[in-house]
């Protein structure tokens, strides 16, 4: 290879590559999985540099880009089950009755996704991405046609016009228009609906966060409780057991879940908030990777911890270290 072919590749892998973040965001959305998502993305980059040299300018590559994911997206949901939360599948259980059962497939969940792999620099643009990858809001879009999905999120979420969506789509713009009434229909059905952009974190939320982790570390589930809503919400992905409410959750953690005293906290971002890597004691020493929690909240008080136990595939994901001396300092990143 000559070194003029070897920098026109350089710089075709470039202009490809610098969509590769917001391509990954838009998979995410579609398909619920990181994994997914990742590998979508780099089909969609494999497609596109074999087809380089035909792209004739029609549209722009963003545009172009998009259209390639999205018929990857798409063949990818094609006879694929519905991902989902514990709180989507069954009602929340009574500590004094919990049975944690047998975990599902990762296929059937609503995985987490780095903010690093999805958010763009811009604080602005930021804080608008931010609601758009809430757990509840990813969710939410599985209840929606695949077609339905795309268009909703292109038009609500990426804001983009109707015709371009069409043309993206190969159909018409009331097509478009109509899919889009029909996916706002489903989508309020559920209860969730995107919200206001997030603005930083404030220091109260700050406080908040820094309070769970002091709580969670020393095993206060006096102290953690009080941080709670009164409908605050625990789950454990891959596990359908979910619970609601303060005391429910402080006895799980006390009863089934005492095996977590003595946790260290690595603080990171998931899905737009905060979220932490625990680690519980290690039999060895140290402490060894068990979840990845993260948390909502609203108005002062956290509303859900959700806990996905799926370290092995989740951590090197998030670049968190597969295991923590003693001496490890737990709290980063907030």
């Amino acid at each position: 290879m000559s070194s003029e072919t070897a920098t026109q590749d350089r710089a075709r892998t470039d202009e490809l590559e610098q969509y590769r973040k917001e391509l990954t965001g838009y998979c995410y959305r579609m398909l619920g999985s990181a994994f997914e998502a990742e590998d979508a993305v780099q089909e969609t980059m494999v497609r596109a540099w074999r087809s380089l040299d035909r792209f004739e300018g029609r549209s722009s590559i963003r545009s172009w880009l998009y259209r390639i994911a999205t018929n990857v997206c798409l063949t990818m949901l094609s006879g694929s089950g519905k991902r989902a939360r514990p709180m989507d599948l069954t009602a929340s259980s009574r500590t004094s009755e919990a049975v944690l059962g047998p975990p599902l497939a990762e296929s059937a969940w609503v995985e987490p996704m780095p903010d690093s792999r999805t958010m763009p620099q811009d604080p602005a643009e930021r804080a608008e991405a931010r609601e758009s990858v809430r757990l509840a809001f990813v969710a939410a879009l599985q209840h929606l046609a695949p077609k339905q999905r795309a268009v909703l999120i292109l038009r609500e979420v990426l804001s983009w016009r109707a015709s371009e969506v069409a043309e993206l789509l190969g159909t018409t713009v009331a097509s478009v228009n109509s899919a889009l009434q029909r996916a706002r229909a489903t989508l309020a059905a559920t209860g969730v609906t995107e919200s206001d952009p997030t603005a930083p974190l404030s220091d109260e939320h700050k406080t908040l966060l820094s309070r769970y982790l002091a709580a969670f570390e020393s095993y206060d589930m006096e102290a953690l409780t009080s941080l709670l809503a009164e409908d605050a919400t625990l789950s454990m992905p891959p596990y359908v057991l979910w619970m609601r409410g303060a005391s429910d959750i402080r006895d799980w953690m006390l009863g089934e879940g005492k095996d977590c005293r003595g946790s260290r906290l690595i603080a990171t971002w998931a899905n737009g908030s905060p979220a932490f890597g625990q680690y519980r004691p290690a039999p060895g020493g140290g402490h060894e990777p068990w979840a990845l929690q993260i948390i909502e909240f609203s108005d002062g008080r956290i509303t859900g911890i959700n806990s996905f136990l799926d370290t092995a595939r989740l951590f090197p994901l998030f670049g968190l270290p597969d295991r923590l001396p003693e001496s490890q300092p737990a709290e980063e990143g907030l």
